[in-house]
């Protein structure tokens, strides 16, 4: 009889903790990566809107006319 063919008390082994972290991230690859952009785009857009010349931009009138006529 050969061994690992399969028997009826055969048991499999069970996979790695770094492998069983692997495939979860792997599976849940789109979420990931959907919360991380979404967190780096809003850590970006905090940093520039709090700067002053941002605020003058939404507050200060031009001072020439675009239409001259």
């Amino acid at each position: 009889m050969m061994r690992g063919t399969g028997s009826a008390g055969s048991k499999r082994q069970q996979p790695s903790w770094t492998t069983t972290i692997y495939l979860r991230f792997r599976a849940a690859e789109f979420e990931i990566l959907f919360f991380l952009f979404f967190l780096v785009a809003f850590l970006f857009l905090k940093d520039l809107i709090s700067r002053p010349e941002y605020n003058q931009i939404l507050v200060k009138k031009p001072q020439h006319d675009f239409w001259p006529f």
